[in-house]
């Protein structure tokens, strides 16, 4: 399901409400928490979410966190065993 982009009268609206630094609170809150889970599920990351809203790393993991959204495990490398080489 594709979502229709936003028009520049909602991003501004979405711009406004996320000033930095001001207090997201009740329904305006309600949607961001919404929308951010609906990015996320859909495969952004915490940061790009971060950097888009303006906001910071840890003010999206807790929305999303308060949204009950099952965050990913971090990527790359890891530094666990490693599997034995076939011989």
């Amino acid at each position: 399901m594709r979502v229709p982009e936003r028009t520049s009268v909602e991003e501004a609206r979405v711009a406004e409400t996320l000033k930095k630094g001001s207090r997201v609170t009740g329904t305006a809150r309600e949607q961001l928490a919404a929308d951010l889970k609906r990015k996320y599920e859909s495969g952004a990351s915490i940061r790009a979410l971060a950097e888009e809203t303006g906001r910071s790393y840890g003010f999206v993991h807790r929305m999303l966190s308060e949204a009950e959204v099952t965050l990913r495990g971090r990527g790359g490398a890891t530094r666990g065993k490693r599997a034995p080489a076939d011989s």
